[in-house]
């Protein structure tokens, strides 16, 4: 009876408090979760803050060493070329980078969705046409197809997200489909046709929510790789053009100082590396804490951690 009253009064209130109980159960997700959350910030209010010192030019401070915080605290990383601090830079640079990226991933899951919902759960002419559809972008490697576009177009963010997306609409339409496959051979999904429920009903009501879990963690996944896909064509001149700042084109535009101001390419860099790792950390955590069958570990670990 003890036993029971202390684990009852272990369990968090709430969905927000049982959640963060996961989330602390798995220190590695932990902290890239608080990382992401400063990256976002940083996003989020970093142009406002600081967009006027990222863009001041000071050409006695060109190619400043980092830790020297004698010129002031956001000279900390040193400063570039044109004697711009490198933290401002870094932090008004990550709207863009989480930008393009976010966009991307949002317009990609939602056309791969919808399209990979009428492709697994109608049996008409129309889903094997939008199977061929998938097959023929992922005939082309994303990135050289990217390139190619980019280099015919002009290089700007409405192309490159429409670009990135594009590309990406295979992933969600074969994934979709193959669980749409699965699912719509269950149980209650037969027993809502036998009570006459419409077709959209079912799909949106009742298959929808059971491979909701599985978008998201492939999202997540995506949305480290197409970061990483805007970083190399802002770094091969393809990307966003200055005086937009991107972390890829922070990168490309101190690869001319490596061998005397290394660190003009290493913090955006290093930026890049721990974004990428932190959002692969964050989508093993959603792997198990979005699936019934074994959220419990996290449950049990987290209480016991607590």
């Amino acid at each position: 009876m003890a036993d029971t009253q202390i684990l009852a009064e272990k369990k968090p209130s709430g969905p927000i408090g049982r959640w963060l109980t996961m989330l602390w159960a798995d220190k590695l997700a932990f902290f890239a979760a608080l990382f992401l959350l400063i990256v976002l910030l940083c996003a989020l209010f970093g142009p406002f803050l600081l967009e006027a010192i990222a863009t001041k030019q000071n050409l006695r401070g060109r190619n400043a060493p980092p830790f020297d915080i004698t010129r002031g605290m956001l000279y900390v990383l040193g400063a570039d070329a044109l004697g711009r601090p490198l933290l401002a830079r870094v932090i008004v640079a990550a709207q863009n980078t989480i930008l393009v990226a976010a966009a991307a991933v949002l317009a990609s899951s939602v056309v791969g969705t919808a399209l990979g919902l009428v492709a697994g759960y109608s049996r008409s002419s129309a889903a094997q046409w939008i199977m061929r559809l998938g097959d023929v972008i992922m005939s082309f490697p994303s990135l050289l197809l990217a390139v190619i576009v980019l280099y015919m177009l002009e290089p700007s963010v409405t192309n490159i997200v429409l670009v990135l997306a594009i590309t990406r609409i295979p992933i969600y339409l074969r994934t979709t489909r193959a669980e749409v496959l699965e699912v719509r051979e269950r149980m209650f999904v037969q027993a809502a046709k036998v009570m006459g429920a419409s077709y959209w009903r079912i799909v949106f009501h009742h298959i929808l929510p059971v491979i909701f879990p599985t978008l998201v963690t492939i999202a997540t996944l995506d949305f480290a790789f197409v970061m990483l896909a805007e970083s190399s064509l802002s770094f091969l001149g393809i990307g966003i053009q200055a005086p937009e700042i991107t972390w890829g084109l922070m990168v490309a535009q101190g690869r001319p100082y490596l061998t005397n101001a290394w660190w003009l390419s290493f913090w955006p860099g290093l930026a890049i590396i721990l974004t990428t790792l932190s959002l692969n950390l964050l989508s093993n955590w959603l792997r198990i804490a979005l699936d019934p069958t074994q959220r419990w570990r996290l449950e049990m670990r987290g209480r016991k951690n607590g």
